[in-house]
């Protein structure tokens, strides 16, 4: 522990962020430098808990007090060694987790909780500044070929640590460039890009092998891929947008929302669009509809395409500040929240249902009408007698989650077994074809990027076992056991 008192001695603090006129001109990540003995002055305020409660909010487990420690000592190769142990890419959470960790800091209780999140970030990026990431190939090869489908952050995760078993991995991805969701989901004003590519970089010198392009289902069949190789990870996601079914939503200028952000990446990526396919939100009455993490993206591609207006709807009733007695501490908190995108210009709105898109007489939409709601005990809702109206609308964007992962043509090769929500049923992380395994939103549903790597990095464990009988890879639930917790 770094600094006995350091709670008490410094107010959390974090970069600050490019002023919202200025950083809509472009696409870069908002946030400023921040100074190195200020990142050492928040890991200082960590209290080195007996019982950390950060590392169950973790899904992946990390050893927040450890890497503190290590970072106030301006260690940081042992912060390195700390935080590469448990999650294989920090430059990527350190920039988009939602950060439960800090949800359930123990200093939360009754004061901001330590900067986890940031500091995890300064730790990925010294460790590229002092040269600490390099290629590690694995010292000897087992022999056994896995295949992984995907290659977002539970694919790559996977692929990363059976590539250190010695297992020869290949990666196949139906998109010209590896990333899945860290690519074309997420806005580069949140993710830039060439921290995906210097990742990649890496993974391909350890002998990584990726065959981009390749739709699995079309250039060539699941079956094939089980036939050729020893062991088969789905890390599809969960990609089939949820529709909202109201009358009009045929009409031109509705579209779901990852579509939206994916030709925006494109965009930004430096890709041609075709003029078909683009979709641009200048000097359009723009409506979100949905309030997670990827409506919110949109209203920031939105104030960067600037449009005319930008509204968010939801229709739950606005969060209070304050945590309700069913979600108390170390639980994440379901209370207000606002994002950098919401800073830089939105109208939300809470409490409205769709009823109907409004179109003209060439089938394009032109409003979207809406009720009032009044909720009842937070479970039941009437609406509000004459509360109708008419909001203007020029392109809609759907944000209001996906049902299921895109599993249709390798259902030609296999009667795979899905749980009630359409996701994969695993036992053990296998599906009930021998040899195929799933990890990721394939398996969760829409989830996390973080919970993406654990579920990766388990599953790369038990691939191992299943190839090789036994496995020496890191498991976060053993870590439980021997922590007793």
């Amino acid at each position: 522990m770094g600094k006995i008192d350091g709670f008490l001695t410094y107010d959390r603090e974090l970069p600050k962020a490019r002023d919202p006129k200025e950083r809509i001109n472009d696409s870069n990540e908002i946030y400023t430098a921040f100074p190195e003995e200020k990142t050492k002055e928040q890991a200082m305020r960590c209290m080195d808990c007996g019982v950390p409660f950060c590392h169950s909010g973790c899904p992946l487990g990390n050893l927040i007090p450890d890497f503190n420690d290590a970072v106030t000592e301006g260690e940081w190769e042992r912060a390195a060694q700390i935080l590469y142990s448990t999650n294989n890419f920090p430059e990527f959470t350190g920039r988009i987790c939602p950060a439960p960790c800090e949800s359930s800091c123990v200093l939360s209780i009754n004061k901001p909780a330590v900067t986890i999140e940031h500091i995890e970030k300064a730790i990925a990026e010294k460790s590229f500044e002092l040269g600490l990431v390099k290629p590690q190939p694995p010292k000897r090869r087992t022999g056994k070929q896995v295949a992984i489908i995907g290659s977002g952050p539970a694919g790559l995760a996977a692929a990363a640590q059976l590539n250190q078993a010695g297992h020869e991995v290949h990666v196949y991805d139906k998109d010209d460039k590896a990333g899945g969701l860290l690519r074309y989901g997420i806005p580069d004003f949140k993710l830039e890009k060439w921290t995906i590519d210097r990742r990649l970089a890496v993974m391909q010198e350890e002998g990584i092998h990726f065959h981009l392009g390749v739709e699995i289902g079309k250039e060539t069949s699941l079956r094939k891929l089980h036939r050729k190789y020893d062991a088969v990870l789905v890390a599809i996601g969960s990609t089939k947008p949820r529709v909202l079914n109201i009358p009009g939503n045929d009409l031109e200028g509705i579209r779901f929302a990852m579509d939206y952000l994916t030709l925006q990446n494109r965009r930004v990526a430096g890709e041609t669009i075709p003029a078909e396919e683009d979709l641009h939100a200048r000097d359009k009455h723009v409506l979100v509809i949905g309030g997670g993490d990827t409506g919110s993206d949109c209203v920031g591609t939105a104030n960067r395409h600037f449009a005319r207006s930008i509204s968010q709807l939801q229709y739950r009733t606005m969060p209070s500040t304050t945590r309700a007695p069913h979600n108390p501490w170390p639980e994440t908190p379901m209370t207000y929240t606002s994002s950098s995108s919401h800073e830089e210009g939105c109208e939300r709105s809470w409490g409205w249902l769709t009823k109907e898109f409004i179109g003209d007489e060439n089938g394009h939409v032109t409003g979207l009408k809406v009720v009032e709601l009044e909720w009842k005990n937070g479970r039941e809702y009437t609406e509000k007698p004459d509360s109708a109206r008419i909001l203007p609308c020029d392109l809609a964007l759907i944000a209001i989650g996906y049902d299921r992962p895109m599993y249709d043509a390798f259902q030609a090769s296999y009667d795979f077994e899905f749980d009630q929500r359409g996701n994969f049923k695993l036992k053990e992380w296998q599906t009930n074809v021998p040899g195929i395994f799933a990890a990721g939103d394939a398996f969760r549903g829409q989830s996390l990027v973080v919970w993406a790597i654990s579920d990766g990095r388990e599953a790369a464990r038990a691939i191992d076992i299943y190839l090789m009988g036994a496995s020496d890879l890191p498991s976060k639930e053993l870590s439980k056991l021997m922590l007793g917790s």
